[in-house]
């Protein structure tokens, strides 16, 4: 595809921003679809657990609203990654099959470590630049490098605000050669 043809946004974040970044796009999401936009992708949804030090992660289908927990239950004193990698692959398996509508827009909740090791939402993302859908996707500050090498610098960068990502998701190619410094 022409260089001039790839619209896609992203919108960093740091890991302590996670949750904002994530109720960011949920009201992104659902202010398009009040719109009558056809959305493809996911969103996260938190749930936080007392008896837990983090939360439960939980995708939703934005064609579908299906919901799928990506994250596992490893007990209250569990530390480190807690990512249900068969979950993450049954949503994403559904988003990329949700791309056969043809989706006015794609959005993706994290390009994470998974997308930054190559896997998670990376090809369904490359999928909808393919056939043309611009994609919107907060990126974790820590993965900034491999979006880079992912994107070679064809992406535009949007400032953690619900009307400015909400334009760009109406009409992106107004946006093409923004490179604003952005994060949540």
């Amino acid at each position: 595809m022409p260089a001039d043809k790839i619209r896609i946004a992203a919108v960093v974040f740091y890991a302590s921003e996670g949750a904002h970044a994530d109720t960011l796009l949920k009201d992104v999401a659902d202010g398009l679809k009040s719109g009558g936009a056809r959305l493809a992708g996911a969103v996260q949804h938190n749930t936080h657990n007392g008896d837990r030090c983090r939360c439960d992660m939980t995708l939703e289908d934005l064609t579908s609203g299906r919901l799928v927990k990506i994250s596992e239950d490893r007990g209250p004193e569990a530390r480190g990654c807690r990512l249900d990698s068969s979950a993450l692959e049954e949503i994403v398996g559904l988003v990329s099959a949700s791309l056969e509508a043809s989706p006015d827009i794609v959005i993706i909740n994290k390009f994470g470590k998974r997308e930054a090791e190559g896997s998670g939402f990376r090809s369904t993302i490359e999928q909808a630049l393919e056939a043309g859908i611009p994609v919107v996707v907060a990126v974790n500050a820590a993965n900034i490098d491999a979006w880079n090498s992912f994107t070679g610098g064809l992406d535009v960068r949007l400032p953690p605000d619900r009307k400015a990502i909400g334009a760009w998701c109406v009409e992106p190619d107004q946006y093409q050669g923004t490179q604003a410094a952005a994060t949540v």
